[in-house]
Formats: C-alpha cells, structure tokens, sequence
C-alpha cells in the first residue's frame, strides 16, 4: 500500500456520493472491529473498507474499460447484471492504479458482494462488514450484528441466505459463488453442530 489512510479518504471522497462515501466510512470502521475480533490485519480491513465500493458511482463504461484493462473476463451471469461490476472494478482500480498487490485485499474487495466458497478471513471481514455498518437499518440487522461477532461463519450464512432470498423474491438471478458460498457455510456449521 503506497497511499495513506487519509489519502484513500480524499480519493473516495471524489469518486462518490455522498452518502455512498458516508456508507464507505461506516464499512472500513465495521471492517477494523471485526478485524480487532478476529485476530486479523485492521489496517488491511479499513482500507478495504474504505475502497470496496470506490466504483459504485463510477460510469459503466469506465468500469468495462478498467476491467478490460485489468484482463477480467465475466461470467455470463456478471456480465447481464451491471450490479456486480462495482466490485470487479474496485479490485481492478485498486491493482492498477493504487499498487496494491495483496491478492487477499483485492479479493475481499471483489467478492465482497456476491461472496465465493473458500474465503478468506479478510474477506469474510469485507463481506460482512457491509451486512452491520451503522448506516444499515434492514430488518434483522441488529441480529446479524450479534452473529458477526459472535461467529462470522455463520453470519456469512446468514447474509448469504438473506442475498438468495431477496434475489429470488425478485425474480433475480442469484450468483453461483454467493449459492456455493451458503452450500459451504451450511456443510460447515452443521459438522460443527454435529448433525
């Protein structure tokens, strides 16, 4: 990481809406106590924070451009839903532009919305964070902040199973590694339960 914390501010802080940049804040402050919890890097987890959704206000065109540029090719699934770009961006922005290097903060960055089986704890960190920042007020937060840090296994089921069950009452598609990722949290738990 070649930039300052304060200087990662100030370039979201161009790049974003205000309340995206707000929402940016809340995640990389949720990031570190998770972090804190978890024996993990809090320095890692709040520049992931901060960047994670650098892209979420950026065009799609721009975003096409940096991933292409990144050599990404998307699955058909991410290509026809411009929602999950963000994401791929980031990661994409954060490598060519910021020199960051380290593949557990890029990837933390790029599945922090969809999720994928076999993550890391930083990026279980990023992906959850997400889920409890202050600025969040769904239904059932307050307990998913409870699991976040009583067990971050089974939040991750817990937000994945929220993600499948939003996207198919909308009649959405759902991304394989977000279905893969519940699989895998599910089989876990449940070994871990004894059932």
């Amino acid at each position: 990481m070649t930039q300052t914390m304060a200087e990662y501010k100030e370039l979201i802080k161009g790049m974003l809406k205000p309340d995206r940049y707000r929402h940016s804040l809340n995640v990389a402050k949720s990031a570190v106590l998770l972090a804190k919890r978890y024996g993990e890097n809090e320095d890692k987890a709040y520049v992931c924070g901060v960047l994670h959704d650098m892209m979420k206000n950026t065009d799609l065109k721009e975003q096409q451009k940096i991933m292409r540029q990144a050599g990404i090719s998307l699955m058909p699934i991410e290509e026809n839903n411009p929602k999950l770009w963000h994401a791929i961006s980031a990661s994409a922005y954060m490598k060519l532009y910021l020199n960051i290097e380290d593949d557990h903060m890029l990837n933390a960055v790029r599945y922090h919305t969809t999720a994928r089986p076999g993550m890391t704890p930083l990026e279980k960190i990023i992906y959850i964070a997400d889920y409890i920042s202050d600025d969040r007020d769904y239904d059932g937060v307050e307990k998913m902040r409870q699991k976040a840090f009583e067990d971050i296994d089974e939040a991750i089921m817990e937000g994945t199973r929220f993600s499948i069950t939003d996207l198919a009452s909308r009649e959405m598609q759902i991304h394989p590694d977000t279905i893969n990722t519940y699989n895998e949290m599910c089989e876990k738990l449940s070994k871990v339960k004894g059932i």
